[in-house]
């Protein structure tokens, strides 16, 4: 039996993914969180054999929650569930330990394969990401900006990009204004960017983040 955590904020996603996994003969809908403390505390806690991770929710960013998850028990497989297309964040995912990336719009079966084959060890990769993984690998393409961006200094920059004061990203991550500050000024020089208006219109045109 695979036991899963579900970790999203929205009501209707997780009895969504609760109906699907009740229909499948091996696998049990274990639990639910609804932000980023709950999901690493349950990760931790629960017995469950796989985690499905919204990337927008409430709490530590998801790259944090990942990380921390993973730190705790480096086997527990973590699938991340996104509304935005794979290009996006899926490569970010994978490289800092997600065993796989799924958009809410695929379909059933792809979620269940991908589900069985992370609880089997393995990591979910569309053809897409393969395509992407083996372009990083090989050097084919041209590296955009925000992806020679830290992972923290990827987090502060979808946090700016969103409108995000510097203090609120502070308090958020447990920092001081003055290193969110330093972050800023690192991300704007190594994106080439001239302030948090070219980074809102950067973040929107390669959809980092949903337009107002």
């Amino acid at each position: 039996m695979i036991r899963i955590l579900v970790a999203d904020d929205h009501f209707i996603v997780r009895a969504g993914l609760q109906k699907i996994i009740a229909d499948i003969a091996d696998m049990e809908f274990v639990d639910e969180a609804v932000n980023g403390y709950q999901a690493v505390e349950k990760a931790s806690q629960k017995d469950v054999d796989v985690v499905l991770l919204d990337i927008s929710m409430p709490g530590p960013d998801w790259l944090d929650v990942l990380k921390t998850i993973k730190q705790k028990n480096p086997r527990l497989p973590v699938l991340i569930l996104s509304i935005h297309p794979e290009k996006q964040y899926a490569v970010r995912a994978i490289k800092s330990g997600a065993s796989g990336y799924l958009t809410k719009d695929k379909a059933h079966d792809e979620l269940i394969t991908a589900i069985r084959k992370a609880a089997a060890g393995g990591r979910y990769i569309s053809t897409g990401l393969a395509e992407q993984l083996a372009d990083l690998v090989e050097f084919k393409k041209d590296v955009l900006p925000h992806e020679v961006l830290s992972d923290r200094e990827f987090t502060v920059m979808v946090m700016l990009a969103k409108g995000e004061s510097v203090s609120a990203i502070a308090r958020h991550l447990f920092v001081s204004p003055k290193t969110i500050s330093t972050y800023r000024a690192r991300i704007l020089s190594k994106m080439m960017l001239q302030g948090n208006a070219d980074l809102i219109h950067y973040a929107i045109k390669h959809g980092l983040v949903e337009s107002g």
